[in-house]
């Protein structure tokens, strides 16, 4: 169980100072999917499945698709889509998916081995519970986070508008 946990661990390090290091987007965003995946490993690891499936579907799922759309919003002008070729390349695929099969190997491992040992804890927090907290002695918490994402979004919406110069005058104008 050691082992797995610290195998991920050194999985989501390499990971995340791939994405620091990325020049390119792109690149750094399979890397950061790939280090959202080893956290996710390690929580199941350390007998959290459901903040494990959390960190996957937020993480993983929901806020990489907002930064693939803040992508797509800012590339601006017509060699945007020969960049995205250039881009993804197919050798750029080769780091993330060692990682990621490395991943998927200790998961196997974890469960072939250990089973539901793994997964049952002394102490089962239910869904419920987490919702509760969320919503009660963090309920600021919440709401600050919601704000900052909201935040990002409208500022990736002003950098991503394109601006028209308009040729008609309106009433005022003239």
């Amino acid at each position: 169980m050691n082992t797995v946990f610290y195998i991920s661990a050194a999985v989501a390090v390499f990971a995340t100072v791939m994405v620091i290091t990325r020049l390119n987007a792109v690149h750094a965003l399979l890397y950061l999917i790939v280090s959202f995946f080893s956290v996710a490993l390690i929580f199941f690891s350390l007998g959290a499945p459901f903040i494990a499936a959390l960190e996957i579907i937020i993480y993983a799922g929901a806020i990489m698709v907002l930064f693939v759309f803040v992508i797509m919003m800012l590339n601006l002008g017509p060699r945007s889509r020969e960049q995205e070729v250039l881009w993804l390349k197919p050798k750029m695929w080769i780091g993330p998916s060692v990682l990621a099969g490395v991943l998927v190997l200790e998961l196997i491992y974890l469960m072939i081995t250990a089973g539901d040992a793994a997964v049952s804890s002394s102490i089962e927090i239910t869904p419920k519970q987490v919702g509760i907290a969320l919503f009660g002695p963090y309920a600021l918490g919440v709401e600050l986070a919601s704000m900052l994402l909201l935040a990002g979004l409208v500022g990736a919406y002003h950098l991503g508008r394109r601006f028209q110069p308009s040729s008609s005058k309106t009433k005022d104008e003239l």
